[in-house]
C-alpha cells in the first residue's frame, strides 16, 4: 500500500510530534495513536489532484486523512492542536516539541486546505463544462433542412434551460450542504471544547471543596488554640500586673521579662492566625467563582448542543430539497427526451411529405 501511494504521491511538509486520537466513547479523553513522537507529512496527489495527511508507525498508518476546504486546526494550547475527520469519524491531535513547530504545522495545514478549496473548485468548473457540452452536442449532429431547422431548436430551448437551471441549484445546493456540514463539524469541536473545559472546572471544583472542608476544620481547630492563646494570654497579663503591684515580693525582674516576651510571642501568633483566616476567607470568594464559571459553561454547553440540533436540522431540509431538485431534475429529463422523441416523428412525417410533394410536381 504505501510504496504504491510513494510513487504517485510527493511530501510536501514532514513535522516530527505525538499523535492522539479522541475517545469514540466519550469524546472527551485522548487515547496516544503512538508510543513516541512520528513524522506526521502532508502528501500532494497529482493524479487525483488530492492533499492528504500521511504518519505511519512502524506498519500501520496511525493517520490517513484527506484535506477538504471544510476542515480547520485549532491550536488548543501552546505545544498541542486538533481537527475534525467527518469521514474517518474522528478527531486527531497532534502534540509538538515547540511552539514553533505548532505554528508551522497549522500555517502548512492552511495553506494546503486553500489549496484543496481550489482545487475542487476548479473541478467543478470542469464538470460542469463537460456537461454543458454533452447536452449540446446532439443538436449538433442532426443534418437538417434550412426550412425545418428552426422549430426543433425553439422548442427543445426551453427544457434545455430549464435543465442548466436544475443543475445550477443542484450544485448551489451542494455547496450549501457543504457549508452547513462544516458549520456542523465546527459546532462539534466548540461542543467538544466547552465538554473538556467543563470537565475541567469540575475537577478544580472537586478539589477546591476539598481543600475548603480542610481549611474550615484547620479554622476551627485555630479558632480553639486562639481562644486558648487569649486565655494563656490574659493569664500572663494578670501575673505581669500582679508583679508590678507587689513590686519587689515578687518574682525577679528576670521573670518579668520572661513574661513580658512570652506576651509579645503569643500576640504575634495570634497575628498570624488571623491572617490565615482572612486567607482561608479570600478562597470562600474564589470557589464562589469557580461556582459561577462552571455555571456559565454548562449554559454554554446547553446553547452549543441547541445550535448543533438547529444546524442537523438545516442539513436535514437541505437534503430534502436537494432530493426535490434532483427528482425535478428527473422528470425535465425525461419531458426533454419524450419532446426530442415527438419532434424525431413530427420531422420524419415533414420529409415524407415533402418527397411525396417533391415526387407529385416532377409527375
Amino acid at each position: 500500500m504505501f510504496p504504491h501511494h510513494r510513487e504517485r504521491e510527493q511530501p510536501i511538509f514532514s513535522a516530527r510530534a505525538h499523535v492522539f486520537q479522541i475517545d469514540p466513547t466519550t469524546k472527551r479523553n485522548w487515547i496516544p495513536a503512538s508510543k513516541h513522537a512520528v513524522t506526521v507529512s502532508f502528501f500532494y496527489d497529482a493524479n487525483r489532484n488530492v492533499y492528504r495527511i500521511i504518519s505511519v508507525g512502524g506498519t500501520k498508518a496511525i493517520i490517513n486523512c484527506t484535506v477538504t476546504p471544510s476542515m480547520s486546526f485549532t491550536k488548543t494550547s501552546q505545544k498541542f492542536g486538533q481537527w475534525a475527520d467527518s469521514r474517518a469519524n474522528t478527531v486527531y491531535g497532534l502534540g509538538f516539541a515547540t511552539e514553533q513547530q505548532l505554528h508551522q504545522f497549522s500555517d502548512k495545514f492552511k495553506e494546503v486546505k486553500d489549496a484543496a478549496r481550489l482545487a475542487r473548485e476548479k473541478s467543478q468548473d470542469k464538470e460542469l463544462a463537460n456537461t454543458a457540452l454533452n447536452i449540446a452536442a446532439p443538436q449538433f449532429s442532426q443534418d437538417l433542412s434550412d426550412e425545418f431547422q428552426s422549430p426543433p431548436v425553439m422548442c427543445v430551448n426551453g427544457p434545455e434551460d430549464k435543465l442548466f437551471r436544475s443543475q445550477s441549484a443542484d450544485i448551489t445546493l451542494s455547496a450549501e450542504k457543504e457549508r452547513i456540514k462544516k458549520m456542523l463539524s465546527e459546532g462539534s469541536i466548540c461542543e467538544m471544547n466547552l465538554e473538556s473545559e467543563l470537565f475541567t472546572l469540575q475537577d478544580s471544583n472537586t478539589k477546591l471543596v476539598a481543600a475548603l472542608h480542610e481549611a474550615n476544620a484547620n479554622v476551627e481547630q485555630w479558632k480553639k488554640q486562639l481562644a486558648a492563646y487569649q486565655e494563656e494570654t490574659d493569664r500572663l497579663r494578670g501575673q505581669v500586673s500582679e508583679l508590678e503591684a507587689h513590686g519587689g515580693h515578687g518574682p525577679s525582674d528576670m521573670l518579668k521579662d520572661e513574661l513580658t516576651q512570652s506576651l509579645e510571642e503569643l500576640e504575634a501568633l495570634l497575628k498570624a492566625k488571623d491572617e490565615e483566616i482572612h486567607i482561608l476567607q479570600s478562597k470562600k470568594v474564589e470557589y464562589h467563582e469557580m461556582e459561577n464559571d462552571r455555571d456559565e459553561a454548562i449554559h454554554r454547553l446547553r446553547e452549543t448542543e441547541m445550535r448543533n440540533a438547529e444546524l442537523e436540522r438545516r442539513v436535514q431540509n437541505s437534503e430534502q430539497n436537494l432530493n426535490h431538485s434532483l427528482e425535478e431534475r428527473d422528470r425535465m429529463d425525461s419531458e426533454i427526451q419524450r419532446a426530442i422523441e415527438i419532434l424525431d416523428i413530427k420531422i420524419f412525417d415533414l420529409n415524407d411529405l415533402r418527397q411525396s410533394l417533391v415526387k407529385l410536381i416532377d409527375k
